[in-house]
């Protein structure tokens, strides 16, 4: 029996760098569970769209998709646009909707192992202070969702961990950075809460040019096919199966 294909939905984007890096964590999921069929589809910019990946799938004769949000926090493409084009699936469909990435521990430890591969270490963590710089949304519950992830990084013995942001949310990364050598950090490191480079990694990174240290974005870590994975289980344990209504 054929375990439900793995569909993950990404955001899209004009940059290249975007649709490459959720097609490689696609390839690395695969590797980690071989047999898994994983498709990559796109709310926008890129292809396959969403729809016209749902419409293939039913038409090879696949019945059963865990949807995953390649999102890090439950913000409008998560609560709307996604939902709505689910409503819109193939009628042959079962649809498992899984949750979005964040909050997990994973994502934390996926931040650290870029910090170090940054050339940054653990013994550096209690002198070093974090400014954890996201796109920015203004959807609150995201933004909270930001700053309890900073308090995480904190708790886990980073000296200070400022939350920042790339849009018009308060304060920038740059902002930011004043703020941690005025308090007395011994070195800064700008630490990008992004799945994949374009835009806004690009923005963080302007904004960063006094900063010590700026790690690469999340990408295709080992943690993130780990926690990949995770929400696909936890969507075949506990959702309900939503049947698409499409002709």
């Amino acid at each position: 029996m054929h375990s439900p294909v793995l569909l993950i939905i990404a955001h899209g984007s004009r940059d290249p760098r975007h649709a490459t890096c959720a097609f490689a964590l696609g390839s690395r999921i695969r590797s980690e569970r071989p047999g898994l069929r994983v498709e990559v589809g796109f709310l926008d910019f890129n292809t396959p769209s969403v729809p016209a990946l749902l419409e293939r799938l039913a038409g090879e004769g696949v019945r059963e998709v865990v949807t995953l949000p390649l999102l890090l926090t439950r913000a409008y493409h998560a609560t709307v646009d996604i939902p709505a084009i689910l409503r819109l699936a193939p009628s042959p469909l079962r649809i498992y909707p899984a949750d979005v990435l964040g909050p997990s521990p994973l994502l934390a430890r996926t931040l650290e192992r870029r910090l170090y591969e940054a050339g940054l270490s653990p013994a550096d963590k209690g002198s070093t202070g974090l400014v954890l710089a996201a796109a920015g949304s203004t959807d609150v519950a995201a933004v909270s969702a930001v700053s309890d992830v900073a308090r995480a990084l904190q708790r886990a013995g980073w000296s200070q961990v400022i939350p920042a942001f790339a849009s018009s949310d308060l304060p920038r990364p740059d902002e930011a950075v004043r703020t941690l050598r005025l308090r007395g950090a011994e070195r800064v490191a700008v630490s990008p809460y992004l799945i994949a480079p374009g835009f806004f990694l690009d923005r963080i990174a302007r904004y960063s040019q006094t900063a010590d240290y700026l790690s690469a974005p999340l990408g295709t870590a080992p943690e993130m096919a780990q926690l990949a994975l995770t929400r696909y289980e936890e969507a075949l344990d506990s959702s309900v199966p939503r049947v698409g209504q499409a002709a």
